[in-house]
């Protein structure tokens, strides 16, 4: 590995770190640059500002999960040809990718529930910006994906569904000690392929579940009291 190569690792390994103890607003480059051994110069040469260093450090813990969510997912859909891929498949695709141990601990770098879970606490406008950019293409194929697996399902209630399995899949990964605190032990949190069949089992079902009765927004008006008019009406019919 060249030099150069080295201390952009050096500098993104210890990026990583601080923006998950401190937080993307609470480091400072000064922090990063002392913790990395380096200057500013070779900081500034790496990466053009911070927020780039922050889309780098997403980026390389992102885009393989990302790649490999793809490639799941092109593999179904050529194996369908002019098929529908089930929502099952679809779901496994999406999922697993990120819950297994490869995928959310690399050798050697820190556990990815940790950077993720300082993003859900501090969601600044510009990490926002980041995360969208590294997730929007995966979000479009596996939107389109599931609703050409439900056609019957409006695009809004699709968007709800995929929000709702991404919200399980973040808390499954930055919150397993609630479960571990709550079972008492009885749920093995580190049982990598129990945890992705039952995650997988949950979205589904709420994937492919009836339409709500209010599935386009509309409020439901105040249930009231019936006024004497109606009351009257309503003992007539008895």
């Amino acid at each position: 590995m060249r030099t150069g190569d080295s201390t952009k690792e050096r500098i993104l390994d210890n990026a990583e770190r601080l923006f998950a103890e401190r937080g993307f607003d609470g480091t400072s480059l000064r922090a990063i640059t002392s913790a990395a051994g380096v200057n500013l110069a070779a900081v500034n040469y790496h990466f053009r500002s911070k927020n780039d260093l922050i889309q780098e450090v997403f980026s390389r813990r992102l885009a393989p999960i990302n790649a490999r969510r793809l490639a799941l997912l092109d593999a179904c859909e050529n194996e369908a040809g002019n098929g529908v891929v089930s929502v099952e498949r679809v779901v496994r695709a999406f999922v697993e990718p990120l819950l297994r141990p490869e995928g959310i601990a690399p050798a050697g770098r820190l556990p990815l529930q940790t950077l993720l879970g300082r993003m859900y606490a501090e969601p600044g406008r510009n990490v926002r910006k980041i995360f969208l950019g590294e997730m929007k293409e995966v979000a479009r194929r596996f939107r389109d994906a599931f609703q050409r697996a439900l056609p019957e399902v409006p695009p809004n209630e699709i968007l709800w569904r995929l929000h709702f399995t991404i919200g399980a899949m973040a808390h499954t990964l930055a919150a397993s000690w609630i479960i571990e605190m709550l079972s008492g032990g009885l749920c093995d949190t580190s049982d990598a392929n129990g945890k992705i069949e039952r995650l997988v089992a949950f979205a589904v079902a709420g994937i492919e579940s009836p339409l709500p009765l209010r599935a386009h927004g509309r409020r439901a008006r105040p249930s009231r009291p019936p006024g004497p008019r109606r009351a009257l009406a309503k003992r007539e019919d008895l």
